[in-house]
This record gives structure tokens, C-alpha cells and sequence, in this order.
């Protein structure tokens, strides 16, 4: 689906915050904000429990980066948070370093190098609160829509969840989503905005409305066709589903169920259809449901599922943790050295990171294998993972959803069986250091 929307972007300038215009402010007076530097964004540690996370929000990142500009209504609310000096140098800012990273949809581990933004300090320092906010949360969504629909199989998942966060939110969260398998939305800025597929059909209140619910499922019917789903849990189920084949025929599309135990009543309204003859009619399912739920519902005669608030709450973590740290920097000889935060259980791993995924001869990935100052050697077999996306500043890694679809399905086929697993355990690969 293409976009509606045009490629113009509002400016990214404000998603920052008041200390990195202060830091560079001093760099400045320093003499040292136009040295080369490399800052790093990775994950100390996967959130806990989980054995892989899933990148997600490269695109809308590159789409920031493009549209971080201070225009002049941007420099006069800016007046008194930083001095004369440094406005005229915020007015004509540009990035125009280099930016590799792992392509949108990739898997990624404890200390993945998930973004590498080489630049000057000034301009480099400034991108970190907008690149941090996008993949932290992006990626916490499609990491969490990646076990949902590990759990579901061949079902296919609808994101429900707009309701459930920020608005702003819930239009990245449907984008992350459907990168990591789901394959509609509700959101239809989403679909708008990005191309995501929506789908939708009546609420509750819909229902409530009508004098009989037979009314209700009749103007449905009679506006969106016979193969509309319709929503049989409002008063009665059993009574429901023997007025929907009625007033639709045994060629209904689907019922939807969005409440109750949804495995017993899922079995009761399979038997209920085949009696009545909609043996095609299929079982959607909503209702709070979560990775474990959806699993526990594999046995159940389920044909898809609508996921809301546990999706766009990363069905417990929100937030994957990434950190933005400078890793190298220019000293004063011209030399590019490697600095590291040493603080108590905040450590980072100084010098330019590098990685590939390391293979076995049957394709399974064995190590996240990340060199520091130069590429790990690999054998044919093994899989560099960054990509250049911006050069001299300008973008030149954007991708398509679909294939960034394509690369989480083929990312994901590579892993070992443990994925799969929606139990709680260490990551399914280790993380590995080359100098």
C-alpha cells in the first residue's frame, strides 16, 4: 500500500533536550565541539526474560535526521536557553557526518551496535534524545509484535491499540508492528502516514444502538457485505452467532469474540457455525491478549487475533534500555582514541563497533560477533549487519515496510528453535568481542 501522505517532514529540532544545546554551547567555547567523534547506539542487555529483540524505527530515525533543523521560530523560543553565539550556530545546523546501522527489522542481542552516527561532536551530540526516543520505543513495539506473532504462527495479528496510547504513539507503534509481522492496523494515520493496511468493522457501541441486535448485524451487513465480522459477545453468544448466519447466510466472514475464556468459548462458536453450516465463518479474538495468550490459545479453533494494549505497552517494557555514548573522539593530535563510561553498572565498550552474525555451515546463527576499531573476520557464511544510512549527510539506506518485513521473517528463520519459546530464558545467542 502506498502512502498517501507527501515526504515532507515537521522539523525534529525540539525532540531534544535543554542539556545538549548546553554541552555543545561549551564544546564551543572550548574549542573542542568540531572534533571527529563516533557515538554508538546499543542495549546494555536484552529486557528481562527475553531472548532476542527486533529493530524497529530506522526509517522514521532517517525521516528525523532529515528534518532536524532550527528555523527561526525554533531560534526566538530558544532565546534565553542558550546564548546569541550559539543561535546563529543552531540556524544553520545541517548533520553531515555518516550514520551505519542494522537495517529495520533485523534481530539484535546484549551490545549490538545497533547505530554508529560518525560526525563532528556538536553535530553528533545533538541527534541523541530524538534517535534514542524513536528506537527505544519502536523497537520495544516490534520486539513484543515479534513474539505475538512467533506465538500466533500462520494466524495473522490486527494492532488494536490506539486508544490505549499517546496518539502520536499509536501511529508509530502500527508502523513498528507491522514490521515485525502484524498485518493490519486500526490506526488509519498509520495507513496514511506509512501504508500499513487498516481494518475495521463495529464496536460494541454499534450494537447498543439498535433497537434489536438482528438490526445491527442486518445494517452491516447490508453496508459492508457478507464478509464483515461481526461482533457476537454484546448480550447472549450462542444467540448472537444463530442471528448472524441468519441475517448474513452461512457465508458470513468471521465472528469476533472479546471476552469471556476465549478458548472455551472459541470451541463452543466453532461447533455452534459447523452445526449451522458456516463451516468458513472464522474466530477472531480480542481482548487484552499478550504473547501468552495467544499461545495459549494455539490449541483453540482461532483464525486471527486483535492485540491493543499489551502491543503498545511492549506487553511489559515499553522502553528497550538503548543508550547513546561516545565511543571515540578526536584528540588533540588529529588521532581518533577510544573513551568509555566507567561508571558502576553503566559500563560501556569504548572504540568504533563493527559486527556480523556469525553462522553455522546450516545457516544458524551461532554469535553476535562485534569488533572494536575494525570488522571481525568472518568466513563466507557469516552476515555483516550495518548498513550505511546516511552519507556526508544525506540518506542513503531508506527502506520499504515490506522489505523490512522480509528481513525480520528471514532474521528470525536463522536463530536458533529456542525463539520460539515464550518462557523466560537468556538470549538465544551470545554476544561476542573482536579487537
Amino acid at each position: 500500500m502506498t502512502p498517501v501522505t507527501g515526504t515532507a517532514h515537521a522539523s525534529t529540532a525540539f525532540f531534544t533536550d535543554h542539556y545538549e544545546l548546553t554541552m555543545v554551547q561549551a564544546a564551543r567555547q572550548s574549542g573542542t565541539a568540531e572534533r571527529r567523534s563516533v557515538f554508538e547506539l546499543f542495549p546494555r542487555r536484552l529486557p528481562e526474560g527475553r531472548r532476542y529483540g527486533v529493530v524497529a524505527g530506522v526509517g522514521r530515525a532517517l525521516d528525523a535526521i532529515e528534518a532536524f533543523r532550527f528555523d527561526p521560530a525554533a531560534i526566538a523560543a530558544l532565546d534565553g536557553v542558550v546564548d546569541p553565539d550559539m543561535l546563529d550556530w543552531l540556524a544553520s545546523y545541517r548533520f553531515t557526518g555518516d550514520v551505519w546501522g542494522y537495517a529495520e527489522g533485523e534481530a539484535y542481542f546484549p551490545h549490538s551496535p545497533l547505530l554508529v552516527v560518525e560526525g563532528t561532536f556538536a553535530e553528533a551530540v545533538l541527534l541523541e534524545t530524538v534517535l534514542l526516543s524513536i528506537y527505544n520505543h519502536d523497537s520495544a513495539i516490534a520486539s513484543a509484535a515479534s513474539r505475538m506473532t512467533l506465538a500466533a504462527g500462520s494466524r495473522p495479528c490486527i494492532e488494536m491499540g490506539s486508544r490505549r496510547t499517546h496518539e502520536q504513539a499509536a501511529v508509530a507503534a502500527a508502523r513498528a508492528a507491522y514490521v515485525a509481522g502484524f498485518d493490519a492496523t486500526s490506526n488509519l494515520a498509520a495507513r496514511a502516514t506509512y501504508g500499513v493496511p487498516s481494518a475495521g468493522t463495529a464496536a460494541h457501541s454499534f450494537t447498543l444502538l439498535h433497537d434489536d441486535e438482528a438490526d445491527a448485524f442486518r445494517a452491516q451487513v447490508q453496508t459492508l457485505g457478507v464478509g464483515t465480522t461481526l461482533l457476537v459477545d454484546t448480550y447472549d453468544v450462542a444467540e448472537a452467532v444463530a442471528r448472524a448466519v441468519e441475517v448474513a447466510g452461512t457465508g458470513l466472514g468471521a465472528v469476533r469474540l472479546d471476552s469471556g475464556d476465549l478458548g472455551l468459548v472459541a470451541r463452543d462458536v466453532r461447533a455452534q457455525l459447523d452445526s449451522l453450516g458456516a463451516t468458513s465463518t472464522q474466530i477472531v479474538v480480542t481482548s487484552d491478549l499478550d504473547e501468552h495468550a495467544i499461545a495459549a490459545l494455539a490449541a483453540a479453533p482461532v483464525d486471527a487475533y486483535g492485540v491493543g494494549t499489551q502491543l503498545v505497552t511492549g506487553s511489559g517494557y515499553p522502553t528497550c534500555g538503548f543508550v547513546y555514548k561516545l565511543v571515540a573522539r578526536e584528540d588533540a593530535d588529529g588521532a581518533l582514541v577510544s573513551v568509555a563510561k566507567k561508571s558502576q553498572d553503566k559500563t560501556s565498550v569504548g572504540g568504533r563497533k563493527y559486527a556480523l552474525r556469525r553462522l553455522s555451515a546450516g545457516g544458524t546463527a551461532q554469535a553476535e560477533v562485534v569488533g572494536i576499531g575494525e570488522a571481525p573476520e568472518g568466513d563466507s557464511n557469516d552476515r555483516p549487519l550495518l548498513v550505511p544510512l546516511v552519507r556526508d549527510g544525506e540518506v542513503v539506506g531508506r527502506a520499504t515496510l515490506e522489505e523490512a518485513r522480509s528481513r525480520h521473517r528471514s532474521s528470525l528463520a536463522e536463530l536458533p528453535r529456542a525463539v520460539t519459546q515464550m518462557s523466560a530464558g537468556e538470549p538465544v545467542i551470545p554476544t561476542v568481542f573482536e579487537q
